[in-house]
């Protein structure tokens, strides 16, 4: 059975740090792209950041660019996101995703397998 489990979310102040972390288990990742979503309350689902698989290469959303860093440990099964920089703004549900494709993409309707989430809060 495919499965993704997030953690590392809880609540940090403005301008703190915090990684998530999504271990796949059932698959091997190395033939999957991944991408982070977050869906904060009333608000649309948004691709945050995503990594090819097996070839270099990551893309992220304006939002987040030069805060948060994607990477993959395919030895661990595991694909990290590191947040720094958190603003309140980036509170919302974080999701990873994932699909059997080379080149990863921020679009949700093309990602196949997901996780249950993990809660991220940034406020002081």
């Amino acid at each position: 059975q495919l499965q993704l489990v997030e953690s590392g979310g809880g609540l940090v102040q403005p301008g703190g740090s915090l990684r998530l972390s999504c271990v796949a288990s059932g698959f091997t990742l190395d033939y999957y792209s991944i991408t982070w979503f977050r869906q904060a309350p009333g608000k649309a689902r948004e691709g945050v950041s995503c990594i090819n698989s097996r070839v270099g290469g990551t893309k992220y959303a304006d939002s987040v660019k030069g805060r948060f860093t994607i990477s993959r440990d395919n030895a661990k099964n595991t694909v990290f996101l590191q947040m720094n920089s958190l603003k309140p703004e980036d509170t919302a549900n974080y999701y990873c995703a994932a699909a059997r494709r080379v080149w990863c993409s921020l679009v949700a309707y093309e990602y196949d397998y997901w996780g249950q989430g993990t809660q991220v809060t940034v406020s002081s």
